[in-house]
């Protein structure tokens, strides 16, 4: 079992806290799939959505899907790296102490901390 530096998916910088997800689109369903180590160590989200990855399409179904879970407007939500790859580094814009503490209490309740 991976330890806790291994699977964390989310951290903070000045404005909010940057979010490592590795997304499958055109997916049988809209959801949260777990987390994966990737490559370089570092925990990702897994996540799918329905929507096909064309015209940005999935990424806009991801922060749809994030923001609803997270309960942040999808105005604070940014793809900032991987905007047409499946690997995704997500923005979300706001106090970092308290979106850190809103992410991983959700994690928790997912079980996925």
């Amino acid at each position: 079992m991976a330890d806790r530096q291994d699977t964390v998916f989310h951290h903070r910088t000045t404005d909010g806290v940057r979010v490592r997800v590795r997304l499958t689109p055109a997916g049988r369903h809209d959801g949260i799939d777990g987390l994966m180590t990737d490559v370089d160590g570092h925990g990702v989200l897994k996540a799918s959505v329905t929507r096909a990855p064309e015209d940005g399409k999935a990424n806009t179904a991801l922060i749809k899907m994030l923001a609803n879970q997270w309960k942040v407007a999808k105005s604070t939500l940014e793809v900032v790296q991987g905007a047409s790859a499946r690997n995704k580094v997500l923005q979300v814009c706001g106090d970092p102490q308290t979106l850190d503490q809103t992410i991983a209490a959700w994690a928790k309740a997912q079980n996925l901390s």
